[in-house]
């Protein structure tokens, strides 16, 4: 396992998270439990590995192991009543955030965006700002999209039982998914990845879900309201929603650029 060698600086945000270098040459974005915020862990470590199954663009990211003896010489990190294991996410450099970009003139990996779109609606994360996607240079005056923090998803990041078991079933008020969908070409790109989704085998949900550690404190049946609820949205739900998404917001979108006819 990888060891912290470098404290760099807290970072802004409610989640907690700190930038960290390593002894394998690369900085990461290392999120710690805290109180109140119990479900952000879990719902990160979920998300990550449904989003690299899926080739979404996400930084890669790890489960690590801090020891108290380092954290204990940091001040950022000596008062942080930490338990086993942290969240971390490899820091992506020279980017700016979405609100940090006043002009995007063209997304490199345009054509990864619609999955963005239709993994929040799947794991409904509802926190999809522009500060949680990063637009790093890749030549020119052409960007590279990072989809980036997944605290939120089932709906907070401290959900309980009843709330994931009754998820809202309609559309996310997301500027960003708008900024997202004046790239996307066509509008078949959304319900291909339905498709993926809904082929991922439900053993490999399971796995994942599965290997939350277990000093995070999800309970056995919090880990399996999670499992059902993925399995739910993605056959009874995410069509529905993407084809509303697609309706209310996609279309008029893109019909608002196309030339009039005199």
């Amino acid at each position: 396992m990888i060891e912290p060698i470098a404290y760099q600086k807290k970072l802004e945000g409610k989640s907690n998270a700190h930038l960290i270098s390593f002894n394998d040459g690369k900085d990461y974005v290392v999120k710690y439990f805290q109180p109140g915020f119990e479900k952000t862990l879990p719902n990160e470590w979920v998300s990550y590995c449904l989003a690299r199954y899926l080739g979404l663009p996400i930084p890669f990211a790890r489960i690590i192991d801090i020891p108290q003896s380092y954290s204990s010489q940091i001040p950022e990190l000596a008062a942080i009543n930490s338990i086993p294991y942290q969240f971390a996410l490899t820091y992506i450099p020279d980017c700016l955030d979405g609100h940090q970009v006043l002009d995007i003139p063209k997304i490199i990996n345009s054509d990864e965006l619609a999955s963005i779109i239709v993994f929040d609606y799947w794991l409904y994360n509802s926190d999809r700002t522009r500060k949680n996607i990063l637009l790093q240079k890749a030549q020119g005056n052409i960007l590279r999209l990072w989809a980036i923090d997944h605290a939120e998803v089932f709906g907070t990041y401290n959900w309980q039982m009843d709330e994931i078991e009754n998820l809202p079933v309609g559309l996310i008020k997301s500027a960003t998914h708008q900024i997202i969908a004046d790239f996307i070409q066509d509008e078949k790109e959304f319900f291909e990845q339905v498709d993926i989704i809904q082929k991922i085998p439900i053993f490999l949900i399971e796995e994942i879900v599965s290997m939350i550690p277990d000093e995070w404190g999800v309970t056995k049946e919090e880990k399996k309201a999670m499992v059902n609820a993925l399995l739910m949205r993605r056959k009874k739900v995410l069509p529905d929603l993407i084809q509303k998404f697609i309706n209310t917001i996609y279309r008029p979108l893109h019909d608002s650029k196309k030339p009039k006819t005199v």
